[in-house]
Parts: structure tokens; sequence; C-alpha cells
């Protein structure tokens, strides 16, 4: 892989992934609101029949999902990092933890957390809606539908997209994980069909969301001012939530969704604490632990029930089947934002993170609200439950009519509804923008006109939905949405082992040829008496910008260019390139045919100069490490003081590490040619009839 094929592009709106998806989205929504009944009965059709004749492949497909990214972050491989080496996170853990939260989640924690334990304590397979196994199967349930399984999803697509664009420089879109198995042809055909999909399947789950939300925050202004609750209302909600999110998505991940997904982390925490403290505590906690038992113990068994002996058709679309579409459908959504705000982090710190840190949070509130809803109906109102299961979007506000301080806990779940809003449209306006985008940079975003207009694009989608049956049709469309992308995601794992096997072959090559590059070492024509003297003066060697800059110029420049040219004679191209200005650099590449391209780069980076340092090179705030590159990143050690000689064996080291890998790779790949024995020598196998 290398970075060769994007590298000299300038960030642009990709044209074919752009228009195709485009109009695909607005041709279904106008549809869906000129023609609302055939298109309701259309969606349902498709539903009945993915259902039917794939309903057992989604519950295979999500836990293939969980397995595949733990095993692969307890594995050899989880110590890579989401980017070069020398990397490290842009994010603290609570902020990280906050903003994948409020992209992973979002409103619907806000719809479903009241709604669907009570509708599991009466509906759920096997209950009566009446003991106390059916409360504890209720929050079962919810926990499944909000555990483990949908997160690895999207710490699978997070995962894959922040490896391939971090790591290797391939643009921060789904195709670029397929390029271990289609290679170049990922900037063609191929590439766009898995974007477009990439594409629709994010707008349809993000206008899912939207549209559950809309519901919602629609009877709780009926509830508090007496706004009506019609399609016409939820359209004038859904344009304000747009303009909104559009203006948080152009200020970026650093400024507006970053500070809005920490405000909503902060006011979910409260809200649920004040349920905690406001109801029965020790029951609430009693139950938490109860809950994780059950879910922990039974996680397996309800991971495959397809219940094909007397299958719930109904409840399984509406639920179980439909969740996970639903996550599916919103992984290139949220994997593409998890790899957005990971950079740096290791393989097993992002799988441990996004694994666990979601599922604290989500069985505390899931555990806590659930369980205080299910005592409400237990405790005789039967008003509430009916609602409830009726009316989704009504229970929260329902809920907490049974609570003190109505008033006050009315306007923070509104507030939360409607920040909830902003952060799901904005991070995936943010998202499609990048999708739709050919971008020089994985670190940089596609340009703030365009995350406007694909808002604009996710609120007219949205309407079309609501438009179309409100929703049983948003969760309808999703199903639909989720199942083309579900075998995409089954490639990205294919090329995501395809690729960490190679890195695997590259450490394996590098302690094989450690061997023989130290002995390397051991020779030269350096003289031995002052080997000493020149390794203390450049450890106690503190270079300024210009001394570093000169190294680059004098030292290094020269170097590369000697072995350039041997390395052309010997028939491998090499080049040589450099930058200057803030961020100074010159590069040696060798461009290996039919293997991946050698990188070597001396860059100056700038460091605190030591508080110990009392002598006049002391003036400076800042020194330079002159450090060596690689494609992976910098290797850690500083070239300052090094001779041209010892720089061309420093570089020459790590070439034949290079090869070393290739090699290794070939012979992977079955690149191995057994010894002819003397009886048949030049002989192929087939002519000696093996």
């Amino acid at each position: 892989m290398s970075q060769t094929d994007t590298k000299d592009q300038r960030d642009r709106i990709n044209p074919v992934v752009f228009s195709i998806s485009a109009f695909g989205i607005a041709a279904f929504a106008i549809w869906a609101m000129v023609f609302s009944d055939a298109a309701e009965a259309a969606i349902g059709a498709a539903v009945t029949w993915i259902s039917d004749t794939f309903g057992w492949f989604y519950f295979i497909a999500v836990v293939a999902y969980l397995v595949f990214v733990i095993v692969i972050a307890v594995s050899r491989y989880g110590s890579i990092r989401l980017g070069p080496d020398h990397s490290r996170p842009e994010f603290g853990t609570l902020t990280w933890a906050a903003m994948l939260f409020s992209a992973g989640i979002g409103i619907d924690l806000l719809f479903f957390c009241v709604s669907e334990p009570v509708t599991q304590f009466f509906d759920a397979p096997g209950a009566s809606g009446e003991g106390v196994e059916d409360a504890r199967r209720a929050l079962q349930y919810t926990f499944l539908h909000w555990g483990l399984s949908g997160w690895g999803i999207y710490t699978l697509v997070g995962m894959t997209l922040a490896f391939f664009s971090f790591r290797h420089g391939l643009p921060l879109t789904i195709r670029s994980a397929l390029f271990p198995i289609f290679g170049k042809r990922i900037y063609g055909p191929i590439g766009d069909v898995v974007d477009i999909a990439a594409v629709l399947g994010t707008v349809f789950g993000i206008a899912t969301s939207l549209g559950i939300g809309i519901i919602q925050l629609n009877f709780g202004l009926d509830y508090m001012f007496g706004v009506p609750e019609t399609v016409w209302t939820q359209a004038a909600l859904a344009t304000v939530i747009v303009v909104f999110a559009a203006i948080s998505a152009a200020t970026g991940v650093e400024r507006g969704i970053r500070r809005l997904s920490e405000f909503n982390m902060l006011l979910a925490l409260a809200v649920v604490l004040f349920v905690l403290f406001a109801g029965q505590t020790a029951f609430l906690l009693n139950a938490l632990v109860t809950n994780a038992g059950d879910y922990l113990s039974g996680f397996v068994p309800l991971s495959f029930e397809t219940y094909a002996h007397d299958r719930p058709d109904d409840w399984l679309n509406a639920w179980t089947i439909f969740f996970w579409a639903w996550w599916i459908a919103w992984g290139p959504f949220v994997g593409l934002f998890l790899a957005r705000i990971s950079r740096g982090r290791t393989i097993r710190e992002f799988v441990a993170g996004t694994l666990i840190l979601p599922l604290v949070f989500m069985m505390f509130w899931m555990s806590v609200m659930g369980n205080s809803a299910i005592e409400l109906v237990r405790d005789g109102a039967d008003a509430f439950g009916t609602a409830a299961v009726e009316d989704p979007g009504s229970a929260i506000y329902l809920f907490m009519e049974q609570l003190p301080w109505t008033a006050i806990t009315t306007v923070a779940i509104t507030v939360l509804a409607i920040v909830f809003f902003i952060t799901s449209g904005d991070s995936g306006s943010l998202v499609l923008s990048n999708f739709t985008s050919i971008l020089r940079n994985p670190n940089s975003d596609a340009p703030a006109w365009m995350r406007i207009m694909w808002a604009a694009i996710i609120g007219l989608l949205t309407l079309a939905l609501l438009f179309a049956g409100g929703l049983e049709a948003l969760q309808s469309a999703v199903v639909v949405m989720g199942l083309p992308f579900s075998i995409v995601l089954f490639m990205m794992m294919f090329g995501l082992f395809k690729a960490l096997q190679v890195e695997g072959r590259k450490a394996d090559a590098h302690q094989a040829a450690l061997s023989g590059y130290l002995s390397g070492r051991m020779g030269g024509d350096r003289p031995a008496h002052d080997g000493w003297r020149r390794r203390l003066a450049r450890a106690t060697t503190f270079p300024s910008r210009s001394e570093a800059l000169k190294f680059l110029e004098k030292t290094a420049r020269p170097a590369m260019e000697d072995i350039s040219e041997v390395l052309k004679e010997r028939g491998f191209p090499a080049a040589i390139e450099e930058s200057s200005g803030d961020d100074p650099w010159v590069r040696l590449n060798v461009d290996i045919e039919g293997g991946q391209d050698f990188t070597y780069e001396v860059q100056p980076v700038a460091y605190t100069m030591p508080a110990f340092v009392r002598r006049p090179q002391a003036a400076s705030s800042a020194y330079y490490r002159l450090e060596a590159h690689l494609f992976e990143g910098s290797q850690g050690y500083d070239l300052t003081g090094y001779t041209k000689a010892q720089l061309i064996e420093d570089i020459l080291d790590h070439f034949e590490r290079h090869m070393q890998f290739l090699h290794a790779q070939a012979e992977a790949e079955g690149g191995r040619i057994p010894m002819p024995d003397e009886n048949t020598e030049g002989a192929s196998s087939k002519e000696r009839g093996e």
C-alpha cells in the first residue's frame, strides 16, 4: 500500500459517488413524499422478504463482527497503532468517550430507554407482563440490542478505516479497507460502488434516528407547550435541527462537535443520576448488578436465538432484526467518525474503549431508567405502561412526570434531545461529506459548504420517511439498507486481516534481519579510538533549527543521493523528495515493482529544551531531534551527529529489513520454488508429473 495514488490530488468532490448517491436519495425522497401509500407498502414488503430470507444472516453477521474485533485486539496485532508508530491520541479519554457516545447512540437512547424495557416486559417472546422474570427478561433483551453486538460493528469499521487511512495514507473512506483485496482498482468503479453503499446506508441510518427523535421531541413540545403532533410540525422541527447541525458541522470536530458531545455526556449523566437518587436507589443498584449478570450469562444463547420453531415475525422485525440492521446502517457513519477522532491509539486501546466504555454507560442508563419504568407499571401505572408501548415518543416524558421536579426534568430531557439531534446531524454531515470527497490528507475534512448541503439532504430524507409512514417506515427502511452493507463489512474484515498479516511479517522480517545489519555495523572505516567520543558528543548535543536544516542539506540529502544512484544502476527506480518551510524533511523513495515501496525520511522534530542544559546552546527554548521515519512512522531515535557514512548504513539497515519483509511476504503468498533434484534439473513440477 502506498500514498502515491492520492498524495498529488487536491481536495475535491468525488463526482461519481456524490452524484449517484445524491440522485438516489433525492429520487427516493420525492417518491416517498408524493406516493406515500405506495412507498409504505413497497418498503413493508421488502422488509418482510429480507426478514424471512436473511434474518438468520443478520444474527450470524453481528456475532462474527464482534468476535473478529476482539480476536484482533488480544492478538499480536493489538499493539499496532492507528497511525504512525510515533503518533499519540489527539483527544483525552473522557472527551473521546463523550464524542463516541454522542455519535454512536445519540437521540435513540432517550427514545428507547423507557419504551423498550416496558414493551419487552409486555411483548417479548414468552413474556406475560406480570412477574419478576418478565422484568429481568425485558432488560436482558434491551441490553442485547444496545450492548456489545452493535458496538462491535462500529469498532470494526472505525478500526479498519483508521488503520488504512492513518497508518497507510489511504483515503478515509470505506473503499480503502478493500485495498488488500483489489489493489489500486479501489480507485475505480469497485471503490465507487462500495462508497455509494456506505453513503446510502449512512443516510438512511441517520435519517431514521433523526426521525425517531423528531417524533419524541414533537410529543415533548406538545406536552410542555401544546404544539400539535403533526407531520408539518415535525417538518418544521427537522428544518430547525438541520440548520443548527449544519452550523455545528461547519465549525469542525475540534470545536463544535467536541463541545456539544461533552455537554451531552454531562447532561445525560446528570439525568440518570437524578433518576437513580430520586427513585428506589438500593433497588436500582441491585437490579443493575442482576441485569449485568443476566446479560453476560445469556449473551451467547440470545445472540443465536432466531426462534426457528415458533417465529415471532412481527417482534423480530420490530426489534432484533431492526436493531442489527440499524447498527450496520450506522456502521460507516459512526465508524468513520470514530476513526476520525482515534488517530494514535493502539488497536487494543481502540477496541477496549469502543466496546467497554459505551457498554458500561449503556448498562447503567438502561438499567436505571428501564427498571424504574417497569416498577411503575408493576405498581399499577397501567396508563403509563400502555402509552409507553403504543406511543414510544411519549414514554420518557410520561416517565419523568412520575418523579419530582417534573418541570425541570422535562426541560432537561428536551434540551438533551435537541443537542443529541445536533450532534448526530453534524457528525453525520461531516462523515457524508468526507465519504463523497477526495481528500489529500486523512486528517482534513470536506469544505463547510458540502457539510451544510449534506445536512440538508439528511433533513429531506427524514421528512420523506415521516411522510411515508412515520416510525414504521423509518425502521423498515433501515432493515432494507443494512443488508448490502453487511456484505461490505465481511470484505472489510478480510482486507484488514490481510493487511495485519503484512504488518506481522514486517515485524518478523525486522527480527530476522537484525543480526545481519548489526554485524555489518561492526566493520567499516570509522576509527575505533574516537568512536566513544563521537557517541558522547551526540548524546549531549541539542541542535538548533538552523543546525537541523544544515544536517538535512549537508548530510542527509548527499547520503540519499549516493544510495539513489546505486539503486538506479541496479534497476530500482529511486527519487528524493524534500520540503522546506515550517515542516522540513528530506525523503528517499524507492519504487519496488510488485511490492511495497521503500521510504526513508529524515525529519527534524522540535522538543522543549531540557532544564538540565546549562550551556549557551540552551538560550533557545527548543531543540531538534533528527528522527528517522519509515512508511509506518518515526522510529524513535535521533540521527544527530551521524556522519554521511553512518547515515548511509542506517538507511541500508532499513532497506535490508524491507527486502527481508518482501521476501517473507512473497514466501507467505506461495513464492517459494522447490530445488530441482539432480535427475530432473530444469524440469518443471508439471513436467515431472508432480
